[in-house]
């Protein structure tokens, strides 16, 4: 390939197209299946709700472009959020999604329920859009692991944690310095790192900063919050 194309910088519109590229071949595989007349009724079943389970994510990523780019003609609401609540609410939502991949994804279980000063409908995009990145790295081995902690005395981190391909240095310090300029993130080679972008653009509207961690087995993407001082919600 030449240079020049090679490294040519990818227009919105081109990233969003090779992101939904994958998705769109797998419903079209699935939709072929389910014109085998071979097939029994719960083989057929079963590749409908994979459909299913494909255009919803789909869906999602189409949902988050839109809402991203709108996000400067809108005021977002800052109020006393449950993180445990949105983790909980991610894996309900992701779990069939994840069984039908062969993997899993669960909730690290706190005892202290810790609330954190947020747009709730941005912050669910946001750990969303990780779990989904954390979805195509996992190993079936070890579950996507969604956790919460206390970073200082005023920061909240929310971070999801995969068991996957480790990520080189020099990839890190790549993806430390286009999430710290906004830029598209191309974490690992099978995305184009919209969903990272869009994150990062999410996060921002909140007030609050996305990062990573590298690890020998994986990586953890993370957004810090405000912590709330108010009283645990009932």
């Amino acid at each position: 390939m030449d240079r020049g194309v090679k490294d040519r910088v990818l227009t919105p519109v081109v990233i969003a197209a090779h992101e939904l590229k994958t998705p769109l071949i797998l419903l079209r595989q699935l939709s072929l299946g389910l014109q085998d007349e071979s097939l029994d009724l719960a083989t057929r079943q079963q590749l409908a709700y994979q459909a299913q389970l494909v255009s919803e994510r789909a869906l999602r990523l189409t949902s988050d472009i839109t809402k991203a780019e709108r996000l400067e003609d809108a005021l977002f609401e800052m109020e006393p959020v449950s993180v445990a609540g949105i983790c909980r609410e991610v894996v309900d939502e992701l779990a069939p999604l994840y069984r039908a991949c062969g993997r899993s994804i669960e909730t690290k279980p706190r005892r202290q329920s810790l609330l954190a000063v947020a747009n709730r409908d941005l912050l669910r995009r946001v750990v969303l859009n990780f779990a989904d990145n954390a979805l195509q790295y996992s190993s079936p081995d070890s579950p996507v692991e969604l956790s919460y902690r206390l970073c200082g005395d005023s920061t909240l981190r929310l971070g999801v944690r995969d068991y996957g391909p480790a990520l080189d240095v020099k990839t890190l310090d790549d993806i430390e310095n286009r999430l710290s300029r906004a830029e598209v993130v191309k974490a690992r080679p099978h995305s184009s790192g919209l969903g990272l972008s869009i994150v990062k653009k999410f996060a921002e509207a909140m007030s609050s900063e996305v990062g990573l961690i590298r690890h020998r087995d994986g990586a953890t993407f993370y957004v810090d919050l405000p912590l709330s001082r108010q009283m645990k919600l009932i």
